[in-house]
């Protein structure tokens, strides 16, 4: 028989980019006791990697727990980047209810759409957060209207319409259920939590079944389960069998070894769970999403929905440029294939394929954003290798027509730079679907672009609009072949020989566009130095040094100026490589450079 549980509540945080979840969850940790009154928290306490911290944006979900009035709340932090928007779809399956989060200036965006269709699609109650609502320029009267709108379009039913409204300032650390209450903290969101979402509900006494959403991943234990007890208990030393909805052959008989629960940021050792915990199993070495874990006597397989397919591919290869193996600590292809391989433990959105050569692999994923996170964290671990540029996946139809990836692009712009982001997408065969005030003498903008259309759009787009322009996308489905666009106006200029590039040099190199090294760099012959300013590629020597001669001329003593090299970062330097380039990556430095290095070769190719 179906009972609750009342002493417990699961919820997810879901929100677009940088409306303050993360934060949110802070507030919650602090306010319910988790840390004692005189310790030191980090913002952000959530955003565990370094690459979470620098760039303030969370990658993998995580688990959390607080205790309010005696009920355990378990609250799951989610990423709001359309490149991990396969956690959110899954996590979405352990909880009982979500909080949404909108910014009360942004209102609401792209990925608030997206994400708040997954929940209503889940049939899943929703409490909406206004938050920031401390911001000069907050709006959050218009915003609930913006909210319902979305609500309304994505066909909401009248008891979803009906949820409840929150207005917080999670960096102030206070929520409000009235705009006018005067602010002091958190407690009337943890009291709508417990008035809102329904308890978990499950049969104790049936036969046990635990659907596993996320892998964590330990070097001591391997792989971690995590997932909801959706009927009756589990406990250390019970036997088990794994079953999937995907793959009906699969059944394979398990011991359960360890058991954890989730209590403020810690894992607790626990002997069983029931009903509506969530908990973290370890010691099943091929765990993966979307397996259940059952009765030996009754098993039965939890529905789960397929992860997203990924959209754009790169080929990682070992790197055989003449510096190779000067700065990295794991360089051959044995290394990256393990580390690659590594990955897929707990990146489900990833897929590694071999390829012909053995140096050579093929990674896919959703999106530049999701394979520039693994190159970083590779490239932070001491490990040097070259990457192609990112190709789109196509697909074929039944009728041989090719169909490939399309995004959604949401694009707010100040109105003068409106004309010129119109022009560019549309070279890029992007298709305007719609045009609108937004506030503060910004126009938004809606595409439909094809997703090899924005590889290499970001950084033009930054410049385009004096860094005042927000992009927005979202996976949009398949669509037939739209035609070649040409990614690079400007060709590249290229080292000549190897050495060191000295100020004389580089002086005569940079009349010809612009530079991406300074003197004193070490460059080998085939290595991209910078951007001509026309459309081919140009040779230059920038070892040159000056000959000396014993007659002086009147402008000997002059010096020589140099404008200050553009420094790529890793995404501007994936975006601008062309299909003939490859980017090296080291611990040390990122080269952009020709695959073909000798010129000779390199014009015989062309040819």
């Amino acid at each position: 028989m179906k009972t609750k549980r009342e002493d417990v509540r699961n919820i997810a945080i879901i929100a677009h980019v940088d409306h303050g979840k993360t934060t949110l969850v802070d507030e919650l940790l602090k306010q319910s006791g988790v840390f004692r009154e005189n310790q030191e928290v980090e913002e952000r306490v959530m955003d565990s990697n370094d690459i979470e911290r620098e760039r303030g944006i969370t990658i993998l979900s995580k688990n959390t727990a607080v205790y309010y009035k005696g009920t355990k709340i378990n609250i799951i932090d989610t990423p709001g980047h359309a490149d991990f928007g396969g956690e959110v779809e899954r996590v979405l399956k352990m909880v009982n209810g979500v909080v949404l989060v909108v910014d009360a200036f942004e209102g609401a965006m792209p990925q608030t759409k997206f994400v708040l269709r997954k929940a209503l699609e889940l049939k899943l109650p929703v409490i909406v957060c206004i938050n920031k609502i401390d911001r000069p320029e907050a709006r959050p009267e218009e915003v609930i209207d913006e909210v319902l709108e979305l609500f309304i379009d994505l066909d909401a039913d009248d008891e979803q319409l009906d949820c409840p409204f929150v207005y917080a300032s999670a960096k102030a650390g206070y929520a409000l259920v009235e705009l006018d209450d005067s602010p002091q903290n958190m407690l009337p969101l943890f009291e709508t939590i417990l008035d809102y979402i329904p308890a978990p509900e499950g049969d104790p006494d049936a036969d046990t079944q635990v659907l596993i959403s996320t892998i964590d991943y330990n070097e001591y234990v391997g792989r971690i389960g995590v997932g909801k007890v959706d009927n009756g208990t589990i406990s250390v030393n019970q036997d088990m069998v794994v079953v999937n909805a995907h793959d009906p052959e699969r059944k394979e008989k398990v011991r359960i070894s360890k058991l954890y629960e989730f209590d403020g940021l810690d894992k607790v050792d626990v002997k069983e769970a029931t009903i509506g915990s969530i908990v973290a199993i370890s010691g099943i070495s091929n765990i993966s999403i979307g397996d259940t874990l059952c009765s030996p006597d009754n098993p039965q397989a939890i529905p789960f929905q397929k992860i997203s397919e990924p959209t754009i591919a790169m080929q990682f290869i070992v790197n055989d440029s003449p510096f190779a193996g000067q700065e990295g600590k794991y360089v051959t292809s044995r290394h990256l294939r393990d580390r690659l391989y590594k990955e897929l433990n707990t990146d489900v959105s990833l897929r590694v394929e071999e390829s012909d050569s053995t140096d050579s692999f093929k990674v896919s994923g959703r999106g530049e954003l999701h394979l520039s996170v693994l190159i970083e964290n590779m490239r932070r671990e001491g490990y040097e290798f070259a990457v192609s540029k990112a190709e789109v996946l196509y697909k074929k139809e039944e009728n041989g027509k090719l169909l490939e990836p399309m995004e959604a692009a949401y694009i707010d712009v100040p109105d003068e730079f409106t004309g010129v982001v119109i022009e560019k997408l549309g070279q890029r065969k992007g298709e305007l679907r719609g045009m609108g005030t937004s506030n503060g003498g910004y126009t938004r903008l809606e595409f439909s672009i094809p997703a090899r259309g924005l590889i290499g759009y970001r950084g033009e787009f930054l410049t385009d609009t004096k860094g005042n322009g927000i992009l927005n996308t979202s996976f949009d489905g398949y669509a037939p072949y739209k035609g070649d666009i040409q990614y690079r106006k400007q060709g590249s200029l290229i080292a000549f020989e190897t050495g060191e590039s000295v100020t004389y040099g580089l002086y005569s190199a940079q009349e010809r566009g612009t530079l991406f090294i300074g003197p004193g760099e070490k460059v080998y012959s085939g290595m991209v130095i910078g951007q001509n300013g026309k459309a081919e590629d140009i040779e230059l020597n920038v070892c040159r040094m000056k000959h000396l001669t014993n007659t002086r001329s009147s402008g000997a003593d002059e010096a020589l100026r140099l404008t200050s090299p553009k420094i790529l970062s890793l995404e501007e330097a994936l975006d601008f490589i062309d299909t003939d380039e490859l980017l090296e990556v080291t611990p040390e430095n990122l080269r952009i450079r020709k695959k073909i290095l000798d010129p000779k070769m390199r014009k015989r190719g062309i040819k």
